[in-house]
């Protein structure tokens, strides 16, 4: 997945809730960074195509998203608002394949995972960000939620009072071997503004 280039934040920033939002998630991912230009990638090809890789956070409002979804939309203003990353990047010679990635909120361990468990390969998550368009450098291909890698899925098994959504206040501490960590504080974002 391409994130929203003018939503990136760094490794410590702050998290805005969004505008609207009362479900706030984050998602433990690996985003390969691009390199390289390319178009109509084959997935062989396009890992050549890589420069690097950095620790990534796809935050996403689930209930933005979940309105979205309903309407065929995609998930619009429930992905663009903020994306973290860093706090450096690795070489692909430097990615440890079965780096073990870990999340907690407020101290208490919430996820865990590895990056060799994986459904798609990046090469295949890039051959199809660029199909039938260009992959330019500095573009992030995100993982996609590694292991047990977000509220979402961990209060579906445990429920949602086991593992509320993010809130102002919290504090998220996601980390991935040989990626370094991101530390993130939920601070409260602006009211919506009315389009009628």
């Amino acid at each position: 997945m391409r994130t929203n280039p003018s939503s990136l934040l760094g490794a410590g920033d702050d998290v805005a809730v969004p505008p609207g939002s009362a479900a706030l998630d984050y998602e433990l991912e690996i985003a390969a960074v691009i390199g390289r230009e390319g178009r109509d990638l084959s997935p062989g090809d396009a890992v050549g195509h890589i420069a690097g890789y950095v620790l990534f956070c796809d935050w996403s409002a689930r209930d933005l998203q979940g309105a979205e979804m309903r309407l065929n939309l995609g998930p619009a203003k429930g992905k663009d608002f903020a994306s973290s990353c860093g706090p450096w990047m690795v070489t692909p010679d430097e990615l440890v394949p079965t780096a073990a990635m870990a999340a907690s909120v407020n101290g208490r361990p919430y996820s865990a995972g590895r990056l060799d468990s994986l459904y798609w390969s990046f090469g295949q998550m890039i051959a199809y960000a660029s199909r039938g368009t260009r992959v330019v450098p500095g573009d992030l291909v995100g993982s996609g939620t590694v292991g047990t890698g977000c509220v979402l899925e961990l209060s579906r098994v445990h429920g949602a009072d086991a593992y509320p959504w993010l809130a102002p206040g919290d504090d998220v501490h996601l980390e991935a071997e040989g990626l370094g960590a991101i530390d993130a504080r939920v601070v409260p974002g602006p009211a919506p503004i009315p389009l009628r």
